[in-house]
């Protein structure tokens, strides 16, 4: 099981009511990564210099009797794809080699408003793209809870870091599952938010219509916690919502009773015996709260997979053609410009990264538009009328968020399909743009954590809120 660390919130309040202080809790934190960022791997950078500044500051406030944030000296990862003012982001490309951004990601200016001290920059699946940490230029990120298998992905360092005590809540980035799953995998909680409620300002994009920006935490009332700090609307954003910031933390003691939980009849198969069993435990500690569990179909799910892995290469075909050898990054010299280019990516870009972009190209390109980039955008529209009609019926969907535990290294490297797979419940939430969240609720098979989703309609957090909370209070 996941080790228990200090809350956000019980951390904020002991530094702001002076039963510790920020420097002592950041070198707390900073003592577990040198114990163990060396079998783990969860960073590609720690900025111990700079966050310890930051807590003196926090000190220094909290001593002058200034008023500070939420999350005053709070330790926080972040995803290291999401750009920060002079520090180096990699996306764990060779091919971002050297970039520091001259600007912050909202997000990042969000946390440090609210007081938070960022402690690194997380690996991740190079540009996102994978569910293993695996991918990753600069080596694969472990499970703190079994070292011998992934953290999953594309946000396992995030995962990581919080699981092993490193951080205590992290940012991740979800385009098909990259924060719900690998919460899953290490027994945290995960928020993929409404698409558009979280500014996408300064993260690098790997599909646009699909990339959502949410936290990793131990507790449900930490996750609310953090949506209040990063949501809402961003002018630098023009695919932000112009919703203000959810207001999540009320909500969480205010039960199920009356809601209506949808189940799955037609989901797809191959999910482990153990992660059903805690499914319908879940289901079970719903009805026993006084919530009622409704069946639904969703007959569009199982072609999810599908279209995702059509629209989302697509997309990043297009995203990625900036990285050129031209304008920043990685530059290798060749005798013309056609050249350069060639050899600047094939020497940056990573296997996993260039399946994707050739097949997106392939989607995208004249004479097959229509028959594969199309008719997956077709198949977007049939899922999202399908979860339309379902919350008709119910409140919330319960799924598995992830079909399996946590596997071993190079169990599913040979086989991409059977890495796909592991985003077969994950991925449709982002294809219809909705919410959607990751609960811890017990083990499975070798006592590895096993997640519950939660899914529910567009701008549906608190009622998704409340259903996690019920959950949380169960297992």
């Amino acid at each position: 099981m996941v080790p228990r660390f200090a809350s956000v919130l019980d951390i904020a309040r002991d530094i702001r009511e002076g039963a510790t202080s920020a420097t002592r809790v950041l070198e707390e934190h900073l003592s577990r990564i040198d114990a163990r960022e060396g079998e783990i791997h969860a960073f590609n950078l720690v900025t111990r210099d700079e966050a310890l500044a930051s807590a003196a500051c926090i000190d220094a406030d909290i001593a002058a009797g200034k008023p500070v944030g939420p999350l005053a000296g709070v330790p926080i990862a972040l995803k290291d794809n999401m750009c920060t003012r002079g520090v180096p982001t990699t996306c764990s490309s060779k091919i971002l080699e050297g970039w520091k951004p001259p600007y912050n990601a909202t997000v990042v200016t969000k946390l440090h408003d609210a007081g938070a001290i960022v402690v690194g920059k997380t690996n991740l699946d190079e540009f996102a793209m994978g569910s293993s940490t695996e991918n990753s230029a600069f080596g694969p990120t472990r499970n703190p809870l079994d070292t011998s298998r992934v953290p999953g992905g594309s946000s396992g360092g995030s995962a990581a870091a919080v699981a092993a005590g490193f951080a205590a809540a992290s940012l991740g980035s979800d385009t098909g599952g990259s924060i719900r799953q690998p919460a899953a995998l290490c027994g945290l909680v995960g928020v993929k938010p409404t698409y558009g409620l979280v500014s996408r300002q300064g993260l690098i994009a790997f599909a646009s219509s699909l990339d959502q920006i949410g936290p990793f935490t131990h507790t449900v009332a930490d996750a609310a916690l953090l949506m209040e700090v990063i949501g809402g609307h961003d002018p630098l954003d023009s695919t932000s919502l112009p919703n203000a910031a959810p207001q999540l933390g009320v909500v969480l003691d205010r039960g199920v009773e009356g809601l209506r939980i949808g189940r799955v009849v037609d989901m797809p198969s191959g999910s482990e015996p153990e992660v059903l069993a805690r499914l319908e435990a879940a289901f079970a500690a719903l009805e026993a709260a006084g919530a009622t569990v409704v069946d639904v179909r969703l007959p569009s799910l199982e072609y999810g997979l599908t279209a995702y892995y059509l629209v989302a290469p697509a997309e990043a075909s297009s995203n990625l053609a900036r990285y050129d050898g031209v304008r920043y990054g990685m530059r290798v010299d060749a005798p013309d410009l056609n050249a350069m280019y060639a050899a600047t990516r094939s020497a940056g870009f990573g296997a996993e990264v260039k399946r994707r972009i050739m097949l997106g190209t392939y989607a995208l390109s004249a004479g097959y538009y229509d028959a594969y980039y199309g008719k997956a955008l077709k198949v977007r529209r049939l899922i999202a009328d399908d979860f339309a009609a379902a919350y008709g019926s119910c409140d919330v969907v319960l799924t598995p968020t992830s079909p399996t535990v946590a596997f071993p290294f190079g169990d599913k490297t040979a086989d991409p399909l059977a890495m796909y797979l592991c985003d077969v419940f994950t991925i449709p939430t982002n294809l219809a743009g909705h919410a959607a969240m990751s609960v811890p609720f017990g083990t499975g098979a070798h006592g590895l954590p096993v997640g519950v989703q939660v899914l529910a309609p567009a701008l549906g957090e608190e009622t998704m809120f409340r259903v996690a909370a019920a959950l949380e209070r169960a297992s």
